[in-house]
């Protein structure tokens, strides 16, 4: 009986039942349909075109962009017994041409390229040459321009369907809003693909977002909740990614640093450390992570804003991806906002981009303002609706709104009284009267204005400050040393005709020594003092060790906790774990069960 797509699942990656719609894409693209996949991270989206490329006959040619994900899915498909393969520069010129040889002879059944060598014309000969069942693009919203990660060499990727119109195609992202699944259609020439758009919703993942005060204190905090774990910090500069990686490492954790500026094999090692040992955290620029296949992530941290919405939710997206619960942390300030929009405004791109760019900070920094539910501002970005999670930081601290109408005119009349010639610092010493030599210089301890605000502290008028530069009633002046000036916004505040309504500073958080969570899907808390359960993943380590591939490759930690719940005593009972396929219970079943037995 031949195979279908259900047998494979079950014999060969071990799980019994589909997710979402994964049968779906998978019917389309085995019976030779175009489509374009949106499904989160850790939904599964390698099987919507492996499997139809074991299906199939020929080889699957997959379109990756980053070596460290071809080799760990290379990795992970040979434990399973299929013929898998990679072409990148990380092999010699001997293990290159025995990859190709293989591909044109048909002895694979999935290679993985990037986009830079697919389109060289040695490798569009070997196509021709070879017998090609599908192409898959993964990463797919590399080709948009108004993307958050958009790589030039995508775009030649509308030749595939040019020179071989015969051959499948399938595009896969967990990000993109609707303009870039657009984008995507039309640079690819996928008009006439299937597109499947999951729930962007990772119920698994908790966001909390964290007004910037004390930033290292803060990630310190949040990593004591988060001891022997896995995880992914996230800073804008080169030196910052060095200053943060040293200070966790003095404070005791074991933390890599990884950015653009390190040579390649620092880079290397650190990253393969990051996947093969247990409780790394990667400090990081946005070099790191399109494409880590790391399960276990169990918290992403950002201590500066991202870009956009959609370059938050990927990167948080790291987290997670074996569905056992997850924490995304962020700290964020104006300085954040106003160091984002110099970038856009100082760039060299057009005008229209240039107000996309804006469009996307502010929808950014709207979600970090939100007094609503994370999650449902998260999810209506990507126009999708939703009840609140009631696992946010929103939803179990709702924050505290306080009518900051007066407050809001004092600033703005303090900013329009100096001039509108100054920055934040000054307008706040003139509304606390006091005495600088800035002030005695300018006479501003004369101003109607001075000492008026002195009821309140400095956090206060800079949180007020940094809520009226987000809503648009002040504009920061790049070209005036960061001077601040009303907008058009501000006339009916002052006026009296408009309502502000602000965020009252957040306490500090009392400090939690773990921070587990049942998430809304309904996932239950889990105990990794489970004895068996570290047993399991000692052995997990060593085997990884030996064969030199990351742990997660040999089983997934969810695998590894059903067996240390369940206990099963006989290979047949082993074999109805989830995750556990045919190859992986002949390959390891005997060892699981001598570690189950020896607990």
């Amino acid at each position: 009986m031949p195979d279908t797509s259900l047998s494979l699942l079950n014999r060969v990656f071990g799980y019994s039942a589909f997710r979402g719609e994964q049968a779906a894409i998978i019917d389309v693209v085995a019976a030779g349909g175009d489509a374009l996949v949106l499904m989160p991270t850790g939904g599964g989206k390698s099987l919507c075109f492996q499997i139809p490329a074991l299906l199939r006959d020929g080889c699957a040619v997959v379109v990756s962009p980053l070596i460290a994900l071809m080799q760990d899915q290379v990795a992970a498909l040979k434990e399973l017994g299929i013929a898998a393969a990679f072409l990148n520069s990380s092999l010699d010129g001997a293990s290159a041409a025995q990859v190709e040889r293989e591909f044109v002879s048909g002895q694979l059944k999935l290679l993985y390229v990037a986009p830079e060598r697919l389109l060289t014309p040695r490798f569009q000969s070997q196509l021709e040459q070879a017998r090609v069942s599908l192409f898959a693009i993964d990463e797919a919203h590399c080709v948009s321009q108004w993307g958050h990660d958009f790589r030039p060499e995508y775009l030649g990727l509308s030749a595939l369907h040019e020179r071989f119109p015969a051959v499948p195609r399938i595009a896969l992202t967990a990000t993109a809003d609707a303009a870039t699944r657009a984008e995507i259609l039309q640079r690819l020439d996928l008009g006439a693909a299937r597109v499947f758009v999951a729930s962007f919703d990772r119920p698994n993942i908790r966001y909390r977002i964290s007004e910037k005060t004390e930033p290292r204190r803060q990630l310190l905090d949040f990593l004591d909740e988060h001891k022997g774990e896995a995880g992914i910090v996230y800073c804008s500069t080169r030196k910052k990614v060095e200053e943060t990686a040293d200070a966790l490492r003095q404070a005791g954790l074991t933390a890599l640093p990884y950015h653009g500026g390190m040579d390649n094999d620092t880079r290397r090692r650190h990253q393969e450390r990051f996947l093969r040992e247990d409780g790394v955290i990667m400090v990081a620029t946005l070099a790191f992570g399109m494409g880590i296949d790391k399960p276990d992530v169990r918290f992403v941290a950002h201590l500066d804003l991202p870009r956009s919405v959609e370059g938050y939710y990927q990167e948080t997206g790291r987290a997670g991806r074996d569905g056992e619960p997850a924490e995304a942390w962020m700290a964020w300030g104006l300085q954040d906002v106003v160091t984002q929009r110099r970038f856009i405004d100082e760039g060299e791109a057009e005008d229209a981009h240039k107000r996309i760019g804006h469009a996307k900070l502010d929808a950014l920094v709207g979600l970090c303002e939100a007094a609503n539910c994370r999650r449902v501002a998260l999810l209506s970005y990507f126009g999708e609706t939703s009840q609140p999670c009631g696992n946010c930081d929103v939803c179990l601290n709702p924050p505290t709104l306080w009518d900051g109408t007066e407050a809001a005119q004092k600033l703005l009349s303090a900013v329009y009284r100096t001039g509108q010639r100054f920055g934040a610092g000054h307008v706040i010493d003139v509304l606390l009267g006091k005495t600088t030599e800035k002030i005695d210089r300018f006479g501003h301890s004369g101003l109607s204005v001075f000492g008026i605000g002195a009821s309140q502290t400095d956090k206060v008028w800079r949180a007020v400050l940094r809520q009226l530069v987000v809503r648009g009633l002040l504009e920061v002046d790049h070209s005036a040393w960061g001077a601040l000036k009303l907008t058009q916004a501000a006339r009916p505040v002052l006026k009296g005709e408009e309502t502000v309504m602000l965020r009252a500073i957040e306490a500090r958080p009392a400090r939690s020594k773990k921070s587990r969570f049942a998430p809304s899907s309904g996932a239950g808390v889990h105990d990794d003092e489970d004895p068996l359960f570290l047993s399991l993943r000692a052995w997990r380590r060593e085997t990884a060790n030996e064969k030199g591939v990351p742990a997660y490759v040999i089983l997934h930690d969810a695998t590894l906790r059903e067996i240390a719940a369940r206990r099963p005593a006989t290979l047949a009972e082993l074999g109805e774990i989830s995750g556990l396929g045919t190859k992986k219970l002949e390959a390891y079943g005997e060892a699981v069960l001598e570690v189950i037995a020896a607990g």
